[in-house]
C-alpha cells in the first residue's frame, strides 16, 4: 500500500510539469484510476507490479504527449520497480 501511496504523490508532482489548462484532468484521471484499482489485493505482489508497470509507462506517454522530458519520471520508475 505504500508503494501505491508514493507511486500516486510522484504521479501528481509529474501533473505540475504539464501544462498549466491541462493540469486538472490529469489530476482528476489519475486520482480515478487510482481510486478504482483500491480493492487489489496488496498481498498479491503480481497485481500490485503490473499495476505499478502500468503507472509509470502511462505517466510517460503523457509526459512524451506534452513533451516533457521522461527524465522527469525518474523516482516515479524507482518507485514503481522497487
Amino acid at each position: 500500500m505504500q508503494k501505491a501511496l508514493r507511486a500516486y504523490g510522484e504521479v501528481l508532482r509529474l501533473i505540475r510539469r504539464l501544462p498549466q489548462d491541462t493540469r486538472a484532468y490529469y489530476a482528476k484521471y489519475a486520482r480515478e484510476n487510482f481510486v478504482n484499482y483500491r480493492d487489489v489485493d496488496p498481498n498479491d505482489g503480481a497485481a500490485v507490479d503490473e499495476l505499478l508497470k502500468r503507472t509509470y509507462n502511462h505517466s510517460l506517454w503523457v509526459l512524451g504527449k506534452y513533451s516533457v522530458n521522461d527524465s522527469a519520471a525518474c523516482k516515479l520508475k524507482e518507485i514503481c520497480s522497487a
